[in-house]
């Protein structure tokens, strides 16, 4: 079943673009959003949300109990 993602985009008056994926785990976020991100330019930063890091250490862990037998 796929995830229910959300992607809000904020536009200063600068022109700087702030994208926030929400519903994603893992790189999910990264994967969904490389076409926009190729198009819209350079990304300059990114900040991961601790969705990213629960999935990360959800498969490592996977992993290393997989190994222990």
């Amino acid at each position: 079943m796929a995830e229910y993602q959300r992607i809000e985009y904020r536009i200063g008056p600068d022109g700087k673009v702030v994208e926030t994926v929400l519903g994603a785990t893992g790189d999910r976020c990264v994967t969904t959003t490389a076409a926009i991100e190729q198009a819209l330019g350079e990304v300059e930063t990114r900040e991961y949300l601790p969705e990213y890091e629960v999935a990360v250490e959800l498969v490592q862990e996977s992993v290393y109990q997989g190994q222990s037998d």
